[in-house]
């Protein structure tokens, strides 16, 4: 687990959950690994606002951010080759087909595993850079 609290320190990661304790929450976990948290936010609106200036590395998506579902932000993080992955209660069968690679986090959430399995992403798009 040190190697992704290792890998991540320096990265700036935008969270975009509704729930305000679980934002809290996670954006202290990451802040203690090192991750320059941006937000966190609780609608597309914010967070299409933030995409237009903030340089991000990574992103944790929300799917359903009280009844909006998150897809718009996720269409301008693929755009700008930003990974991210979805934190969600809910199951695939939800998801449009454009995003069935993207991993999944189901709430409640273990912090560790999503911050392994961001890393993972991350590493998976840094080929490029």
């Amino acid at each position: 687990m040190n190697s992704a609290a290792d890998k991540l320190s320096g990265q700036r990661v935008l969270i975009v959950e509704d729930e305000y304790f679980l934002a809290q929450d996670l954006a202290e976990y990451l802040n203690h690994l090192g991750v320059e948290v941006v937000g966190p936010v609780g609608t597309v609106t914010d967070a299409l606002e933030l995409l237009h200036y903030a340089d991000i590395q990574g992103a944790v998506l929300d799917i359903n951010l009280r009844g909006e579902r998150v897809y718009p932000v996720a269409d301008v993080l693929e755009q700008k080759q930003v990974p991210f992955v979805f934190a969600s209660g809910y199951g695939e069968e939800l998801e449009p087909n454009a995003y069935t690679d993207i991993p999944r986090c189901i709430k409640p959430l273990d912090f560790a595993e999503l911050a392994n399995t961001l890393l993972d992403q991350m590493n998976g798009h840094k080929a490029g850079d």
